[in-house]
């Protein structure tokens, strides 16, 4: 038979009961709905300590070893350990927020914490590589004297303490934007502590000393390289763009070839964080029993787990068309409404 709405009130937004009743399962209890949890894992903070206490020992040991031997590319590799200590520092901190709980207000919980920290790493990355540039071009214009022993050895220290700690981030950073952002910075440090070896060993036997601001010109475009790298991962998830590696199209066609779907309409798919992907969709079945489009809601659930690896998909179910055979609804104005098509009906003209 045709579905029929319950008759019982609900209690106020907020009010206890309210609350107590938001904890219950979800009204298809027997359909498993996977928590939101990120396709990630995180550093154990004794780990992250001990990056964050190499990474300072590097600084302190180029800044010294960069004025001693009066090296634009050591103290241009010091300034990227700089942001590589305030990379740690707020990873480690975005990775905390991340373990947060949702709450009433923040429903997806924290996890973009992290996220916007990684978009802020960038950031600072472009700003150090300007500065590389500029002090760069003006040595070249006349290349001072470098003690290219001194270099050598300061290089060779701050490459073996980012060697180690990039060991102790890789395990995660394949997992995780904001590991990530944090374990390219040493990356980029560490072929830039290669680059300056080879600077020290040419200045130590050639007295070749306008390969010091080059090598810091090297070093910048690292930081460049890295920096996008981040950014063009992290401004799509903040757009709510579509994940690259998803097809809203083939998406669209896989739910609609489900037995008993007639149509499939205004379909989003955005990601939550890197790896949380998420799914809301309109589908249109047969007037039913809700016993029946359970069944329904599982196979549609399954297929999206098993072939898209969605693991949160909100799924409105109707009997009726709510307007053109569309893939995409547009979402009303305040003030207004926006038909299928786009066109915003009632609201206020610019």
């Amino acid at each position: 038979g045709a579905c029929r709405k319950s008759t019982s009130a609900s209690p106020p937004r907020g009010s206890p009961s309210h609350l107590a009743m938001s904890r219950r399962p979800a009204p298809f209890s027997d359909i498993p709905h996977p928590a939101l949890e990120p396709l990630s894992a995180a550093p154990s903070a004794g780990r992250m300590r001990l990056a964050m206490t190499l990474t300072a020992l590097i600084l302190v040991v180029e800044v010294v070893g960069g004025i001693a031997s009066n090296s634009l590319a050591l103290l241009s590799d010091a300034g990227h350990v700089l942001t590589d200590l305030l990379a740690l520092g707020l990873t480690w901190f975005g990775l905390a927020q991340e373990r947060r709980d949702p709450t009433p207000r923040m429903t997806y919980g924290y996890h973009r914490v992290g996220l916007l920290i990684a978009v802020v790493n960038a950031l600072l990355l472009s700003g150090v590589s300007v500065y590389i540039f500029y002090h760069a071009y003006l040595r070249l214009q006349a290349p001072p004297q470098v003690q290219g022993p001194i270099m050598l050895a300061v290089a060779l220290v701050g490459l073996a303490a980012n060697v180690g700690v990039m060991l102790l981030l890789q395990p995660y950073q394949g997992r995780n934007l904001n590991i990530r952002s944090a374990f390219l910075n040493v990356a980029g440090d560490a072929l830039a502590s290669v680059a300056v070896v080879v600077g020290g060993v040419i200045i130590s036997m050639s007295g070749f000393y306008v390969i010091d601001p080059l090598l810091s010109i090297l070093v910048g475009v690292l930081i460049i390289i890295g920096a996008w790298s981040i950014l063009r991962e992290s401004l799509p998830v903040f757009l709510e763009a579509a994940p690259a590696h998803l097809d809203t199209q083939e998406i669209h066609a896989a739910i609609r070839s489900v037995a008993e779907v007639r149509d499939v309409h205004d379909l989003h798919v955005w990601s939550i964080a890197p790896g949380m992907n998420a799914l809301s969709v309109h589908v249109l079945v047969d007037d039913c029993p809700i016993s029946h489009v359970v069944r329904v809601r599982t196979d549609i659930l399954e297929l999206l787990r098993r072939r898209f690896r969605i693991e949160h998909a909100t799924i409105q179910f109707e009997c009726a068309g709510c307007g053109p055979d569309v893939l995409v609804c547009v979402v009303p104005r305040e003030g207004g409404t926006a038909n299928a098509q786009g066109r915003d009906e009632g609201g206020p003209r610019g």
